[in-house]
């Protein structure tokens, strides 16, 4: 039972979801609508299964004294601490109802900058990545440095001065060129996707149940 009610609610649901993608008749509609009408609830169950989880794998490292537990531990106290603003404790910081309360203020003067401070890490990678994988060490590589250096330059007014040409030119690499390759990219996702969504349906695949599936 542990295996056979998972697999019958993912077959009926993906049929479901099929049968009213290529048949949009009245019925289909209504069975759709009255089955998305469930998704809050199952969101709200992983939203309390994902925080129990958390919870536990840093908790563990918290108890055992892992390296870098500290960090688990700050995990663990905001996790708990923003719902308590958020929910228990809503009132804003000056006591009146046009302030912010503290749970925005530490949504905007924490939050929000840490996230600021991981993308523009992310950048040096990026940068970095990008200078290994441009060295001409073969005439693909070099193809593939020579566009983008011309869809760069393209992009910034620098380019304006050095050609009129560069623009243009950046332009057609990234509507034919770089387009069909994305598409090409996206086809075989898009089977890749489809082929991995029958098999959950069809119960092929059922590491999803985790030990239930074994």
């Amino acid at each position: 039972m542990r295996r056979t009610i998972p697999l019958l609610i993912v077959m009926v649901g993906g049929i479901m979801m099929m049968i009213q993608f290529f048949i949009p008749h009245q019925i289909s509609q209504a069975v759709f609508g009255l089955y998305t009408d469930y998704v809050p609830v199952i969101a709200g169950f992983a939203l309390i299964l994902g925080v129990g989880s958390l919870t536990r794998v840093h908790y563990h490292k918290v108890r055992r004294r892992a390296e870098n537990w500290q960090y688990s531990l700050l995990v663990i106290f905001f996790l708990y601490l923003m719902p308590v603003f958020g929910i228990i404790l809503p009132a804003s910081l000056g006591g009146q109802a046009e302030e912010p309360s503290v749970f925005h203020f530490l949504y905007r003067w924490v939050q929000i900058p840490i996230q600021s401070s991981m993308f523009s890490l992310l950048a040096f990678y990026i940068a970095s990545a990008a200078f290994r994988a441009f060295r001409a060490r073969s005439a693909m590589a070099t193809v593939l440095m020579l566009a983008a250096v011309i869809v760069m330059m393209g992009q910034v007014p620098i380019g304006d001065y050095l050609g009129k040409w560069f623009p243009a030119l950046g332009l057609w690499i990234l509507r034919h060129p770089n387009l069909g390759g994305k598409r090409a990219i996206q086809l075989g996702v898009g089977f890749g996707i489809l082929a991995t969504n029958l098999k959950i349906i069809f119960g092929v695949e059922r590491n999803w149940l985790g030990g239930a599936g074994r």
